[in-house]
C-alpha cells in the first residue's frame, strides 16, 4: 500500500491519535474512512458499471445489445460520425 505524508494541525492529529486508541484501529484506517465517506475513492471500472446499469435495466443480454448499439449510432449521427 503507498505511503502518504500529510501535515495536521496538532489538535486534529491529537484527536485522531485518541480517536484511533478508543477505537482500537489505526489512524490510517480512520483517515481511508473519512476520505471514502466524503466521496473519495476510485472510479468504477468499466466492467462494474456495465454489471451495475445491466442488473437495473432488467433487459435481457440480447436486448441490452440492441439498444446500446442502436445508442451509439444516434449518438455519432449527432456528433456528425
Amino acid at each position: 500500500m503507498p505511503r502518504l505524508t500529510i501535515s495536521l494541525a496538532d489538535r486534529t492529529h491529537q484527536a485522531l491519535k485518541e480517536t484511533a486508541a478508543r477505537q482500537n484501529r489505526s489512524m490510517g484506517s480512520i483517515i481511508q474512512e473519512s476520505l471514502e465517506l466524503r466521496g473519495i475513492r476510485p472510479y468504477d471500472t468499466a466492467r462494474e458499471i456495465v454489471a451495475k446499469a445491466r442488473a437495473k435495466s432488467g433487459l435481457h443480454a440480447d436486448d441490452a445489445m440492441v439498444l446500446a448499439v442502436k445508442e451509439t449510432r444516434r449518438f455519432r449521427d449527432e456528433q456528425g460520425h
